[in-house]
């Protein structure tokens, strides 16, 4: 993979007018190189992990995006990382500053794992990029990229999620 380059994320199928249905096609065990690659960064409250205000945070980040030139949807992911239990915090791959946003980078190498199921097994999930990151003598952050909100996961009858190991 080249530096700060994703698999193909392909929105065309949009059924839902809200997340595009995901094809898993180049995810799985994809090697990632990010070089100060920029990132929107914005932080959710959760109950005990379940996500309490994620809805309202993300529409302002589209609408803020979408107000200063739009999403680079060829090169697009949302990777979310549990703080604590009361908080997540979100970062939105963009190729340009996003004012009344705060904005930072990411450098690294990454490796991905594409998982399939309901979000009750996360847990499970969390331990698996654990596993991969070990393996290649690092320690995750668990990070992931939540393809589908629960709304379209249901109506597509695939919950892809993708891990995100840092190696």
């Amino acid at each position: 993979m080249r530096t700060n380059e994703l698999p193909h994320f392909d929105d065309s199928v949009n059924p839902t007018n809200c997340c595009p249905k995901f094809n898993p096609d180049g995810w799985d065990g994809a090697k990632l190189h990010f070089e100060d690659k920029p990132f929107l960064r914005a932080e959710t409250q959760a109950a005990m992990h379940v996500p309490v205000n994620m809805g309202k945070i993300f529409r302002r980040v589209d609408e803020h995006v979408r107000a200063s030139g739009g999403w680079d949807t060829g090169n697009m992911i949302v990777l979310s990382k549990d703080l604590s239990p009361w908080k997540a915090e979100h970062y939105f791959s963009v190729d340009h500053p996003v004012p009344q946003e705060e904005m930072t980078t990411l450098s690294g190498d990454f490796v991905t794992r594409v998982f399939e199921g309901p979000y009750s097994k996360a847990k499970q999930w969390y331990g698996e990029m654990e596993e991969l990151a070990r393996s290649h003598g690092c320690e995750t952050s668990e990070i992931f990229f939540y393809t589908t909100c629960p709304k379209c996961a249901k109506h597509y009858g695939k919950n892809y999620v993708v891990g995100v190991a840092r190696i």
